[in-house]
């Protein structure tokens, strides 16, 4: 919280345990869609708290056990770490590095399960605290996203979550249409019909000049996302479906180079109340102009605390980049109306029945 508003934080990932890894290897080892580490129902179960999680491992082997006891240590870490950064809430979902679509296509449904009940316990962990942003198990050459819908109605009818993440590269090959094409259709319509709103991410790429470039995935992120953003502006994604709602990770990664009201370059729509921003950037420049360019209206708050932000600030008092509350509070050409907006008000409409459900405690 800051200033007496509550910080709400759209761009969070799961506090994956090491040994979620040796479930993928070994799916990718024996080229097998292995059964779920976790016992069916036990995620939906979990709503309850600590309680209904310990009863739930009773019934497990010990080496089960004690990997969700590293678990709950992790999310115990998490929570106590954005709470040294006036978090209130966060939108957990994918690691997206992780999420998959590079796999082959028939492990990705039980893969992208897995995770998302792991993200599922999470949230149930500290439930006014955490809400989940489904991992759909993209396809990256299906004839459109209708293979994503079961999972995506299972995370948000069984399992509670409020919004899924869309890779516009899911296999970090090039092989997915842009997010205007008629292969997004779907997904669209059906998050449109749930109220869900979709955070676009990107995810790895097998780009050979990027071997060179440690944690390249990094620039798979940028420029996925910036064209996403690109595809999104263009087209009549939003005349199709006007009540969806978008958030591109990282400021959208790219700021436009040209005169807001160059014809040629920049399309003229209003797209306020449909596509948003998040404010994860660690750099103050790049973050006070993206804000400038996208408009407080469209700038919802965002941090990955913790994620790649872990660089400490030579100009702070020994704070990490992702400490991004101090940050845009400190900024003089936002009012604090603008703060509240960034910190609450854009979330709140993306967001409304997050907000009404941790009202009482905010």
């Amino acid at each position: 919280m800051i200033n007496g508003v509550p910080v709400f934080d759209v761009h969070s990932h799961l506090s994956m345990p090491s040994f979620t890894a040796g479930h993928l290897a070994a799916m990718m080892g024996v080229n097998s869609p292995l059964p779920n580490p976790l016992e069916k129902g036990m995620s939906s179960g979990l709503v309850g708290g600590r309680l209904m999680y310990a009863d739930a491992q009773r019934s497990m082997p010990p080496q089960r056990q004690a990997e969700l006891d590293l678990f709950a240590a992790e999310v115990d870490y998490h929570v106590d770490y954005i709470d040294q950064r006036s978090i209130d809430v966060q939108i957990v979902g994918p690691r997206p590095y992780v999420i998959g679509g590079w796999i082959e296509p028939h492990l990705l449904g039980a893969w992208s399960e897995y995770v998302n009940d792991l993200i599922a316990l999470q949230c149930s962990l500290y439930a006014t605290r955490f809400f989940g942003a489904a991992q759909l198990p993209m396809n990256a050459v299906a004839a459109d996203t209708q293979h994503v819908l079961a999972e995506l109605n299972r995370c948000i009818l069984e399992l509670g979550f409020v919004a899924a993440y869309a890779a516009p590269d899911p296999s970090g090959k090039k092989l997915t249409p842009g997010m205007q094409e008629a292969y997004w259709h779907p997904l669209y319509e059906r998050c449109e019909q749930l109220a869900v709103p979709l955070i676009v991410h990107g995810t790895t790429s097998f780009d050979q000049r990027f071997r060179g470039i440690p944690f390249n995935y990094q620039m798979s992120f940028a420029i996925e996302q910036y064209v996403a953003h690109q595809c999104l502006r263009w087209s009549d994604v939003f005349d199709r479906y006007p009540q969806l709602k978008v958030i591109i990770c990282h400021c959208g990664s790219v700021l436009d180079r040209f005169l807001p009201y160059d014809t040629v370059h920049i399309p003229q729509r209003n797209l306020r109340d449909n596509l948003f921003f998040d404010s994860c950037a660690y750099d103050n420049v790049f973050l006070e102009a993206a804000i400038k360019q996208r408009g407080v209206d469209q700038v919802c708050f965002g941090s990955e605390a913790p994620g790649s932000g872990s660089c400490v600030r030579r100009e702070g008092p020994g704070t990490t980049a992702d400490d991004l509350v101090p940050v845009i509070n400190g900024f003089d050409f936002l009012t604090e109306a603008d703060k509240a907006q960034i910190f609450n008000g854009n979330f709140a409409k993306i967001f409304p029945n997050v907000v009404a459900s941790v009202r009482p405690s905010a």
